[in-house]
């Protein structure tokens, strides 16, 4: 789960050249929380999530082999309120806020091969309260990753990504898969700024049937007892989604599902405590999932 937990540290914008847009809510059942040594606490919680991003291209051109040398900007929110019957406040925080801002710069550097580098900053806080932000709520990112263009519907990549979520600048690792299938008959793979996995048909030219599934999350950077912690919020969830069609750019997905997995722990925001390894992490059981989205220009 480590992976996804960086993975979300990340603002690494979709290298589509059109303007694109989304606001997508959902909400988590109530389930038992159990906690490191994955024994019940005797609490339970539920999830409300509200997101919404944009993407505005500054500049785009195409070379010869269609592929993009791209300027944009990408803004992306999200709120989630957590639900917590029976649970003391040492195990998780009502409210988390996140938003960032970025600079996409995408180009091609030779025939099968194209640069993705991004960098932007974002507020990562349990306070929605805009006067009570501080600079340690504040983190800076950024990446680089080379992609190789392996075929029309499959690109691959890796490069690294530096940020300062333990208070001092680190650079990881970052990865980059994009598989998609056009037609009747539709999968996508896809490992950018969440891990996306879908299946399914178009049923007419108003409605697209899926299995999906995904792994996305949320972090606050907070004080707890006199310490600078993270608060992690990552969830696995998979289900059956209609896609309404209302135009060629703009549809309505609605997923019902389950939450197979729903991480929510706080850790020191140190790089010792990040890599330190345990059985599990504490943890709400499966529980009912439902969202509804509108996106433009994917």
């Amino acid at each position: 789960m480590k992976l996804a937990f960086i993975s979300i540290l990340l603002l690494i914008i979709s290298i589509e050249a059109n303007a694109q847009a989304f606001v997508r809510t959902e909400y988590i059942g109530s389930s038992n929380y159990k906690d490191e040594n994955n024994e019940k606490t005797g609490g339970s919680g539920d999830a409300k999530i509200i997101q919404a991003g944009f993407k505005i291209p500054l500049s785009t051109k195409l070379n010869e082999n269609n592929r993009p040398t791209a300027w944009a900007i990408g803004l992306g929110g999200s709120y989630a309120s957590l639900g917590g019957k029976g649970l003391s406040k040492e195990y998780y925080t009502p409210e988390i806020l996140n938003a960032q801002i970025g600079l996409m710069h995408m180009r091609p550097i030779s025939e099968k091969w194209s640069m993705l580098a991004s960098i932007g900053v974002g507020v990562f806080t349990d306070d929605t309260q805009i006067s009570n932000i501080r600079f340690k709520h504040v983190m800076g990112h950024g990446g680089v990753i080379f992609i190789r263009h392996l075929k029309p519907a499959l690109d691959i990549g890796g490069g690294l990504a530096l940020n300062n979520a333990f208070g001092y600048p680190m650079v990881f690792p970052a990865f980059y898969l994009n598989w998609r299938t056009e037609g009747r008959y539709q999968v996508r793979i896809s490992l950018i700024d969440a891990i996306e996995i879908s299946a399914g048909m178009e049923l007419n030219k108003y409605l697209n049937l899926k299995v999906v599934g995904e792994m996305s999350g949320m972090m606050a950077l907070v004080e707890k007892d006199g310490k600078d912690m993270v608060f992690t919020h990552q969830y696995v969830v998979a289900g059956i989604q209609p896609e309404f069609k209302i135009s060629k750019s703009l549809s309505v997905p609605i997923t019902a599902g389950v939450s197979a997995y729903r991480a929510a722990y706080f850790q020191e925001r140190s790089l010792k405590a990040f890599f330190k390894e345990r059985e599990h992490d504490p943890h709400f059981s499966v529980a009912p999932y439902v969202a509804v989205a509108i996106k433009y220009g994917f």
